[in-house]
């Protein structure tokens, strides 16, 4: 992934600073909430958690809470920065928190080398935390650290930099070496590095099987041997009496390296004298080692990890550090022992030989995951990570006694860390593969505007799709200039200068010809930025078209609509929003085109919104919306949306769809279980397809404004072609999800 130093400024600049805010989870808005949430009626659980300190888990956030902690003394490639420099890396820490396992965070940078003064101050913030973690802290006092703090507080705390990549990397090596055909007990591996990362992983190989005399470490000065003089307690337990002469000598006939140093220090011969089929992990970030296109061309029967997105078998600590305390604070373990790391460990190794579901294939680009050499570990992005090493973190605490939650129903706890995150949430980012895979041509009309200038660049720099911005070709270049992007990665056409605006003229007379237009119209209209694009889509020169983030939806639209046309086969063209609450996923149908549809009218808009909601990998269910509940009401607005469930249904069997139905029961499964027990939506409706447009536009422009709900669209369904209207200032964001939409349906029609 390609980033400009420009962009990585502006997203953490723009609009709110930083990464993080602090929500309330209660209501506040009246005095009578205010008098809940604070004096008087905070007493009561005050009172209680006096009487019994265990209280705190119950009646407040602590069990939920971590702290990230660091000094800024060892931050990712960058070195001492110090804390305010280190705050962003800390501020994203919580963030991955949060989105791999629903866990809160406060980042604490502390102004301090003295390992005393951190130690105390995190003990003192015992009664705030469940848990500490410990992080970007150099090595040796980050052992120090760790060390006391596990042994003087009950709540668990795990220095990430240490026990991450040792956890990650030894799931791939028991893998690894599984594949290469030979055990652990036997392997000699050579470890390049001496840090905490270094000495934590070595460490946490022997409790997997590896013998400590099989294991040779290199730092700076060389091999760790007895003779040396230099050395602290930590690397003098890796020291040999006999070591190598040089890390060259020790790749000869080695089974595995370890690098956990800094990048381009192995060469492509040494690789060579490995025995056969040796495994590197060459995890140095972000340049390895050695690459991976230089270690696999001379040895074929290499199995090989880097720390990368972009090879095979990324080590990526976002497999670990979520999962590890999501576990511990459920069973709120006063330790992460070593046999919680190793039940981690062991679950990542696991889950790599399970077959891969299509869900996280489709996540991939499609590309096909299968356990073998360039597949020994999971993908940071599979979301079975969750609910296969949290539960084994867990049981690993209660087994060895350091849980305060002695009993779980197992089945439940499984459901419920599907429920913290929702699969839903994956939609966009499933789509953003997708579209990775095969790019289209995106053309913008609105090419003059910073945002989707800056939208096209990211698209263009992501492999998402080949954009070509539509404009004054001097404003477009001016305004590239001046934010700082390579212009030569932008297609950019006038349409007031283009050679092919004749040829388009001509198509669209012909199109309109009999409906009112002459063909000096025709000439008159593609010099108009929406038209040209709707015709570049229409003959073919671009696959999708994404406009609205200037104009009016009138003014999109029937451009395309006159150009492009509606799908063979269907009569409308409707609009669908998706609606990302904090724990589920919804598409609002239809919002924005057709102002009060017929019976067969809405019966077409479902069908279609539901064949829209599969290319998300989403398995549809209906519900048809009006004031009225099975039939409670009988006014003409209720029949007619249970006319048109009934003309689904005759038409489309194989769809789950009902109503009529009120909003509340179509998404809330008690009263569809309890009430309405006869209707085959399960759990709740996915799909909200609403009786006018009055009633579309006002809920999702409720649930974006005060309903706190992500609404990407509108998603325009029943095109012969990809066209999606933006929102009127639509975020840099937004115009990259529309495209990557666009691309993905681009792709299925060229199919």
């Amino acid at each position: 992934m390609n980033l400009t130093k420009e962009e990585s400024l502006q997203y953490h600049s723009s609009e709110r600073k930083g990464k993080i805010e602090v929500v309330a989870t209660k209501p506040c808005l009246t005095a009578r909430d205010l008098s809940m949430a604070y004096t008087p009626g905070v007493a009561e659980p005050c009172r209680e958690i006096h009487n019994n300190v265990e209280d705190v888990y119950k009646y407040t956030a602590k069990g939920n809470l971590v702290a990230v902690l660091s000094n800024g003394t060892a931050v990712l490639g960058l070195g001492d920065i110090g804390p305010e420099a280190g705050k962003p890396v800390m501020e994203g820490k919580g963030v991955l928190f949060k989105r791999f396992a629903d866990i809160d965070v406060f980042d604490i940078e502390v102004n301090s080398h003295d390992p005393k003064e951190i130690i105390r101050l995190a003990q003192m913030l015992e009664p705030t935390f469940g848990g500490i973690n410990l992080e970007d802290i150099k090595a040796p006092e980050c052992f120090e650290i760790e060390e006391t703090l596990k042994a003087t507080m009950n709540i668990p705390v795990f220095h990430d930099d240490q026990h991450g990549t040792a956890i990650i990397s030894c799931a791939a090596l028991i893998n690894a070496v599984e594949v290469a055909g030979k055990k652990l007990s036997d392997v000699r591996i050579i470890v390049n590095g001496a840090g905490a990362a270094a000495i934590s992983c070595s460490k946490h190989y022997v409790r997997a099987g590896a013998k400590k005399e099989n294991i040779y470490m290199f730092d700076s000065k060389g091999c760790i041997t007895t003779d040396r003089k230099d050395l602290n307690k930590y690397k003098d337990e890796f020291a040999h009496k006999k070591g190598f002469p040089s890390l060259e000598a020790a790749f000869k006939d080695a089974d595995v390296f370890v690098g956990l140093s800094v990048g381009g220090v192995v060469k492509k011969e040494w690789v060579k004298t490995m025995a056969p089929n040796p495994i590197i992990f060459a995890m140095a970030n972000p340049d390895p080692e050695i690459t991976y296109e230089d270690a696999t061309s001379v040895r074929k029967d290499l199995i090989m990890a880097t720390g990368r997105s972009d090879y095979p078998n990324q080590v990526n600590n976002v497999l670990g550090f979520p999962f590890i305390f999501r576990g511990a604070l459920d069973v709120r373990a006063t330790q992460i022992n070593d046999e919680m790391k190793m039940a981690a460990t062991l679950a990542l190794a696991k889950l790599a030989k399970e077959k891969v579901p299509e869900m996280v294939l489709k996540a991939y680009s499609g590309e096909d995951f299968e356990f073998g050499k360039d597949y020994i570990i999971p993908k940071p992005f599979d979301p079975r990570v969750l609910w296969y090493v949290a539960p084994a973190v867990a049981k690993a605490a209660i087994e060895t006694g350091v849980a305060k939650v002695k009993e779980m129903d197992w089945v439940a706890y499984e459901e419920k860390l599907k429920e913290r995150l929702g699969l839903s949430k994956e939609i966009l980012r499933v789509m953003i593969h997708k579209a990775q895979k095969t790019p289209k041509k995106v053309v913008y009309p609105e090419g003059e505007e910073e945002n989707i200038i800056r939208a096209a660049y990211s698209v263009y720099s992501d492999g998402i799709a080949s954009p070509i911005l539509l404009g004054n070709e001097k404003i477009i270049k001016s305004e590239i200039k001046r934010i700082g992007l390579d212009i030569s990665k932008f297609e950019i056409i006038d349409p007031e200068k283009c050679e092919k605006c004749d040829s388009y003229a001509q198509d669209f007379f012909k199109k309109r010809q009999r409906k009112g237009a002459t063909l000096w119209d025709a000439k008159r209209l593609i010099t108009e930025p929406n038209y040209y694009g709707s015709m570049m889509v229409a003959t073919g020169d671009a696959d999708a078209l994404i406009s609205g983030y200037t104009t009016s939806y009138p003014n999109t639209i029937k451009p395309a609509l006159q150009c492009i046309g509606v799908k063979d086969g269907f009569n409308l063209v409707s609009g669908m929003y998706i609606v990302i609450t904090k724990k589920d996923t919804y598409f609002f149908a239809d919002c924005t085109v057709n102002v009060n549809p017929t019976a067969e009218q809405l019966a077409e808009i479902a069908i279609t919104t539901a064949e829209t909601v599969k290319a998300f990998d989403v398995v549809p269910q209906i519900a048809m919306l009006s004031f009225s509940n099975f039939g409670s009401t009988n006014y003409a607005e209720s029949l007619k949306v249970k006319e048109a469930v009934e003309i689904v249904k005759s038409k489309r069997p194989d769809l789950i769809i009902d109503g009529e139905m009120q909003a509340d029961t179509a998404v809330v499964p008690e009263i569809l279980e309890k009430t309405f027990p006869f209707t085959d939506i399960k759990g709740g409706a996915n799909v909200l397809v609403f009786p006018n447009l009055d009633a579309a536009n006002i809920a999702y422009k409720l649930m974006a404004r005060i309903g706190q709900a992500t609404v990407i669209g509108p998603i325009l369904m029943g095109m012969k072609k990809p066209v999606h209207i933006l929102q009127r200032g639509a975020t840099v964001d937004d115009i990259i999800n529309m495209t990557s939409i666009a691309v993905v349906e681009a792709q299925g029609l060229s199919k």
